[in-house]
């Protein structure tokens, strides 16, 4: 192996599962790996599981690792090292996650939040490098967003800019996990659009979805959901369409609000595809501020399943 490369390892939490990497600081992933999260156990089995991946990983290569970057939900204070209260992680309040796995494995350790961390990983390595300004969202377990302007990340006042799947679209709608009503997560994350799908299925009882999973709803899934729609199932493209429907609508308040209309759209749900980015984009059009309506663009990510990984490693390389 060229030891005239850096390597980091990049570790991007999420509510359902932790991916590893070992990234070179050209973006080239040596090695990966995915354990579950196990976020029900709280934030020490999280970190745990955390360490004990990064280090059989780091074990199974003959890399040096200059440190170790790691995306997490909720509010993050970067300088600090401390993530507070994020949504899809019961148990969680504040939490000094660097001090914790920098006392464990001794490596220079910088967190961010994971879509952040997705964020830079476009900007650096993906579909955002030859862009000053976007935003970037996450459909995954939840919601996220980075905003990027002038190509550096913006925090906010308080580390929490960016939290997308918590604007509020429906001030009736369904309670949130991060404590509100209405939020865009409740209706484009994973879990609640599961929810949401198996709620609905009764007054659609011939879609393919139930042909799909054998009557067994507990197997729904974006996937499944993609699927049936790509042969024809009329009730499967409504929900996508619904989906990038509620998006749009948030997608037009954000580019109101921040003059920004270039949106890099990744994560699992995303998957649905072209659909999907055909139906934010319209919705979004039709809601923005009239100057701004022939200037929607919804961008595919590039790195998919990658990005939170590859952004991490960005955190320890500087670049960005």
């Amino acid at each position: 192996m060229n030891q005239k490369n850096q390597f980091a390892v990049g570790v991007d939490l999420g509510g359902t599962n932790i991916k590893i990497g070992i990234v070179s600081e050209n973006g080239k992933i040596l090695v990966k790996n995915s354990i579950p999260t196990q976020a029900d156990r709280g934030p020490k089995k999280v970190l745990d599981n955390i360490c004990k991946g990064v280090s059989d990983l780091i074990s199974s290569s003959y890399v040096k690792i200059a440190g170790i970057g790691i995306g997490c939900p909720g509010i993050v204070l970067p300088e600090e090292g401390v993530v507070k209260s994020p949504p899809n992680l019961p148990g969680w309040k504040t939490v000094p996650v660097s001090q914790i796995i920098f006392e464990t494995l001794h490596l220079k350790t910088i967190v961010e939040n994971d879509a952040n961390v997705a964020a830079v990983g476009e900007l650096v390595f993906g579909a955002g490098k030859k862009l000053n300004d976007f935003i970037m969202v996450t459909l995954g377990t939840g919601v996220g967003g980075g905003i990027v302007i002038n190509k550096k990340v913006y925090h906010g006042m308080h580390g929490a800019a960016g939290e997308i799947g918590h604007i509020t679209i429906n001030y009736k709608g369904r309670k949130c996990n991060c404590g509100s009503i209405g939020c865009i997560e409740t209706y484009a994350g994973n879990q609640y659009l599961k929810a949401r799908v198996i709620e609905e299925l009764q007054f659609h009882p011939d879609s393919l979805i139930v042909g799909l999973v054998q009557n067994n709803f507990e197997k729904i899934s974006p996937l499944i959901i993609q699927k049936a729609a790509s042969i024809g199932d009329k009730y499967s493209k409504s929900v996508i369409q619904n989906l990038g429907l509620h998006l749009g609508a948030a997608f037009a308040s954000l580019g109101n609000a921040f003059d920004i209309t270039n949106f890099i759209v990744g994560g699992g749900v995303a998957g649905f595809g072209k659909p999907l980015s055909d139906s934010i984009a319209h919705t979004a059009s039709s809601r923005v501020m009239t100057p701004l309506r022939n200037k929607i663009k919804i961008i595919p990510a590039k790195l998919r399943n990658d990005a939170g990984i590859k952004g991490a490693s960005a955190l320890i390389f500087n670049k960005y």
